[in-house]
């Protein structure tokens, strides 16, 4: 149940200014549900957006931010993005997820470093997640606290990619997301 918990905010990879749209509609494909639902801006914080909305009568809240440097011997690849969803009626907080604007290698596992603190998690396809919400707690906390964010992941083909996030704004961003579905910190 944890897992696909974790894949259900799953957010494809159209850009940061089009996370919303890109989220309801992938999570009606992934839930099986044949009405979409409507995301509302919250506000920019920093490098970072927020979004609010609805599932039936459940709410949905989520952050994310593109990276502001990414390095990498690739030729093409598509967007990247790291994202914070919550879902209070699923006691589903704090989620997070990072798209990597490619399919990771099979088993390869992610590093998230920040200011020196250093989290590993799992990947699939193009996603990857923490194993368990008291690490997605941990990467929150540190988040807050943090000022940069760096994610190191392997792409199918070998490719070794390094992306850096600033966290400017983020606890604000955060503070926004928790506010707008009644989440305490």
């Amino acid at each position: 149940m944890y897992v696909y918990m974790r894949i259900r905010p799953f957010i494809t990879g159209l850009g940061i200014i089009r996370l919303a749209a890109a989220a309801a509609i992938l999570t009606v494909a992934l839930a099986g549900r044949a009405k979409a639902q409507e995301f509302k801006p919250i506000g920019n914080f920093g490098t970072w957006e927020t979004y609010a909305g609805k599932e039936k009568t459940a709410s949905i809240c989520y952050m994310g931010s593109e990276p502001r440097k990414a390095r990498g011997k690739y030729k093409r690849r598509g967007q990247t993005l790291v994202a914070i969803t919550h879902r209070p009626s699923e006691k589903s907080n704090n989620v997070v997820n990072v798209q990597a604007g490619y399919v990771y290698q099979k088993d390869s596992p992610v590093q998230l470093i920040i200011d020196g603190a250093e989290f590993e998690l799992f990947t699939a396809g193009g996603n990857a997640w923490s194993a368990d919400a008291k690490t997605d707690a941990a990467l929150v906390r540190a988040m807050r606290a943090g000022s940069t964010l760096i994610v190191q992941g392997m792409s199918n083909r070998g490719t070794v990619t390094t992306d850096t996030y600033s966290l400017k704004g983020f606890s604000a961003a955060h503070n926004s997301v928790n506010k707008a579905c009644k989440v305490r910190r």
